[in-house]
């Protein structure tokens, strides 16, 4: 889907710049699935440890070198530079407990990278939370971080095309409609990231990186 597309190139956009500010030394990349951002963060770290449940890997499993999880990572305190949690605070009952966790993996002046959802489908039987940027600064203050930097990846024109995109997506039957459907997006994302461009308003972000330290 042309969606699914445009979501990628902006969490890659926001991850490249995040992980050019803030990443270094060996990464704990907490609900990593099958690491995804490996070779983006690559070039920044020296290590990239993967940490997940045993249960979330499916036929990738190999790709974790920790079962753990958001809340008990099996690590020595002050162990890290960098935790990474990419798509993983909207799939937390306590995300507080999650952050404090990562606080404690990392040593003083060590930095956490998050992304999370704020607009966006309901997607897991697990799925609880949606975060403005106030939520996120409030969280991350809570767990002991400072230097807190919240950063929307969208306006409104996108996001909104996104949600209809994904909406439409369900009628994609037979190769008519799916060529019909797949050209509007296509069409309607490509004008949406121009009027983006032209009128960015930043409340309506389908998601947010989130950036910050631990004190030294």
């Amino acid at each position: 889907m042309a969606a699914d597309r445009v979501l990628y190139n902006q969490l890659t956009n926001a991850l490249t710049d995040a992980a050019a500010s803030h990443a270094s030394g060996r990464l704990i990349d907490i609900g990593c699935g099958t690491k995804p951002w490996e070779p983006l963060f690559a070039r920044h770290v020296s290590e990239h440890i993967g940490v997940d449940l045993e249960s979330s890997g499916g036929p990738h499993t190999d790709r974790i070198d920790i079962f753990g999880s958001a809340y008990s990572v099996p690590l020595e305190s002050e162990s890290a530079d960098t935790v990474l949690l990419t798509e993983v605070l909207e799939h937390l009952a306590d995300p507080l407990r999650a952050l404090e966790e990562a606080h404690r993996l990392l040593r003083r002046g060590g930095a956490v990278i998050l992304t999370t959802p704020l607009l966006f489908p309901i997607h897991a039987p697990d799925d609880y939370f949606r975060y403005a940027p106030r939520g996120l600064e409030h969280l991350l203050r809570a767990a002991g971080f400072t230097d807190i930097a919240v950063r929307p990846l969208s306006g409104q024109w996108t996001t909104l095309s996104m949600l209809r995109g994904i909406a439409l997506n369900p009628y994609r039957r037979g190769p008519l409609l799916q060529a019909l459907i797949d050209a509007y997006c296509t069409v309607s994302l490509a004008l949406a990231v121009r009027l983006d461009e032209a009128d960015f308003r930043a409340n309506y972000s389908w998601n947010h990186v989130a950036t910050a330290r631990k004190p030294e």
